[in-house]
C-alpha cells in the first residue's frame, strides 16, 4: 500500500461545461498527514474535494487518490474508492429518525457488513475512538453539535478509510468544541489516516500547525511556515 494517499500533478479541475476552476495543481498528501486547505468562497476548495471523491473528474493532468487513477476511473470502481475515502461534513447529515447506533449500523450494512456481532464490535470501536461510546442509544437531536460531529467522524471511520476529507467540520461549532474536533482529527491522522481539512479557522490552524494549501486566483499554492506564523490573518481575509 502506497504511503502517498493523494497526488495531483499538473492537474486542471472544474466542470466540463464551464471554465476550469483551478489550473496546474500540484501537491501530495501522505499517510498520517494532516493538510489544511484555505481560500475564499468560490475559490475552488469544494471543487477540489469533489475531484478527490469522484463526484467530478479531473479535466487534465494526473490525479491519484487512494491508489486510484482518477483520470481513468470507471464508474463501477467509485463505490470501492469511497470505502477508502470518507467525508466529514459541516452540517452533520445524520439520519434524524435513527439513534447513533442505528446511524452507524445503516452505513455498515449498506457497505456489505452482515454479521451482527462484527457490526456491534465495529460500532463500539469507532464510538470509543471518538469518545461517544455511552451515547449509542441517543437520537441526533439529543446531542450537542460537538457530539453530533464526533458521531459523524465515527461514521467516517467505520470502514477504516485511508483518507478523511473534512469540509469545514467546525463551521457550526463553538470555539471550545472546535478545538476538540481539531485535536481529534489530528489524533486520527497520527494513527495512520491522511486528513485533508478545509477550514477557515485560522486560530486553530495556528494551534495545530500542519501543511497549509491556499486556493487563490485559479491556483493552488502552499503557505510557508513564515506566512502561517506572521501573515496568516491577512491570508485568511
Amino acid at each position: 500500500m502506497s504511503e502517498i494517499k493523494i497526488e495531483f500533478k499538473a492537474a486542471t479541475v472544474g466542470y466540463y461545461s464551464d471554465e476550469p476552476v483551478l489550473y496546474d495543481v500540484n501537491f501530495v498528501v501522505r499517510k498520517s498527514e494532516v493538510v489544511y486547505l484555505i481560500g475564499k468562497t468560490a475559490a475552488g476548495k469544494s471543487t477540489l474535494l469533489k475531484t478527490m471523491y469522484a463526484e467530478i473528474a479531473p479535466l487534465a493532468g494526473e490525479v491519484h487518490v487512494a491508489d486510484y487513477d482518477m483520470m481513468n476511473l470507471k464508474s463501477s470502481k467509485i463505490p470501492y474508492l469511497r470505502r477508502k475515502v470518507a467525508l466529514v461534513f459541516q452540517d452533520f447529515q445524520l439520519l434524524s429518525d435513527r439513534s447513533v447506533y442505528e446511524n452507524l449500523a445503516f452505513v455498515l450494512k449498506a457497505t456489505g457488513w452482515t454479521k451482527i456481532a462484527e457490526i456491534n464490535a465495529r460500532i463500539n470501536d469507532v464510538l470509543t475512538q471518538v469518545g461517544m461510546f455511552d451515547k449509542q442509544s441517543k437520537m441526533p437531536h439529543q446531542l450537542s453539535g460537538g457530539e453530533q460531529q464526533r458521531v459523524v467522524i465515527a461514521r467516517a471511520l467505520l470502514n477504516s478509510p485511508e483518507i478523511i476529507l473534512a469540509d469545514e467540520p467546525t463551521g457550526n461549532l463553538d470555539p471550545e468544541t472546535s478545538d476538540e474536533i481539531f485535536s481529534l482529527l489530528h489524533n486520527i491522522a497520527a494513527e495512520g489516516c491522511a486528513v485533508f481539512f478545509v477550514t477557515h479557522n485560522h486560530h486553530l490552524i495556528k494551534k495545530y500547525p500542519a501543511r497549509t494549501l491556499q486556493c487563490k486566483n485559479n491556483s493552488l499554492t502552499e503557505i510557508t511556515e513564515k506566512e502561517r506564523v506572521i501573515d496568516f490573518d491577512i491570508l485568511m481575509d
